[in-house]
């Protein structure tokens, strides 16, 4: 299981989505620097990220229940410390 990860709100995003979803595979990728300049830009950096997750609790589920899964195990995060957030969640065998 790769994780791609940075600084401490990769790492809190990860042990809450593994916590939540206990994922097959979990990526959690900064992408702040390629937003420097822009809204929502944070100077302490870890504003923008992508997930890729893929999980056996996401069968069944369609596209946006699922990013309403991890919207919810990242609920405090996205109001205070996440700007930006792009969510790529699938079940095993997708």
């Amino acid at each position: 299981m790769a994780e791609h990860l940075t600084g401490p709100v990769a790492q809190e995003i990860a042990q809450r989505l593994h916590a939540a979803l206990a994922p097959e595979s979990l990526r959690v990728i900064d992408d702040s620097e390629q937003h420097r300049g822009h809204a929502g830009h944070d100077s302490r950096g870890e504003s923008h990220f992508t997930v890729e997750i893929v999980a056996g609790r996401f069968h069944g589920m369609n596209r946006v229940a699922r990013q309403r899964a991890v919207n919810a195990a990242l609920a405090d995060l996205l109001k205070d410390r996440i700007h930006a957030l792009a969510i790529k969640a699938r079940a095993p065998g997708e």
